[in-house]
């Protein structure tokens, strides 16, 4: 019975793969990642830390548009968009 079920589990699953069409990725850019940083920042409670946690946002962007890598301080990815 269970043998059964994995197989038809299985088969379901490749019809399920076979019939869905791949989703086209957008590419990440450099500009998507400061927005992301700003609205970050502007989520803190402490609200004297904003304009430096921005100032940092904008010196990543920089950076990001120099060299297609973000750098997040803890996470450093590349391969961006320099927009």
């Amino acid at each position: 019975m269970t043998a059964r079920f994995l197989i038809a589990l299985a088969a379901a699953a490749a019809l399920y793969a076979g019939a869905v069409p791949p989703a086209d990725a957008q590419p990440m850019r450099c500009s998507a990642e400061e927005q992301a940083c700003i609205a970050i920042c502007n989520r803190h409670s402490n609200r004297t830390l904003i304009p430096n946690c921005i100032a940092a946002c904008r010196a990543r962007m920089s950076n990001c548009r120099q060299t297609g890598c973000w750098d997040s301080g803890t996470n450093r990815y590349c391969g961006l968009t320099r927009q």
